[in-house]
């Protein structure tokens, strides 16, 4: 069962963008499938990796382009990347060394990741990127 259906409402409309917000939803439902479904820790850990690489990448791109354009709240935005990055790698680390489970709390908190974050915070940047002819 899909924690989340990609929707227009997601969409920041800049192309590079929603696309790998995405793969961000794709992701956040298989980590929940594996989950409700017991899958074993190998298969969970690697959903686990494939959601930090992604963070990573994602959120590189979007602060590039932020600063090509001049975005005026960068840096209001990338430290938001920076403390959801660290509390991803924190919950790696932790899950690695068996001091942690994909719990139903941690499905919250990548659920609300993916409702606030793009909701709120990017939601914030689309207009003025579409102002500057980013699509």
């Amino acid at each position: 069962m899909a924690l989340f259906t990609w929707s227009e409402k997601y969409s920041v409309k800049v192309a590079e963008i929603d696309e790998q917000h995405k793969k961000l939803i794709g992701l956040v439902n298989r980590l929940n499938d594996a989950m409700r479904q017991g899958q074993g820790k190998q298969a969970l850990s690697g959903v686990l990796k494939e959601l930090v690489q992604y963070a990573a990448n994602h959120f590189a791109t979007e602060e590039r382009i932020m600063l090509a354009n001049g975005y005026p709240d960068y840096q209001e935005h990338k430290t938001k990347h920076d403390k959801i990055t660290k509390t991803v790698l924190d919950v790696q680390a932790q899950y690695e060394q068996g001091q942690t489970n994909i719990t139903f709390e941690l499905m919250d908190y990548l659920a609300n990741w993916v409702d606030k974050h793009i909701l709120g915070t990017d939601m914030r940047y689309s207009s003025f990127l579409v102002a500057k002819g980013v699509r």
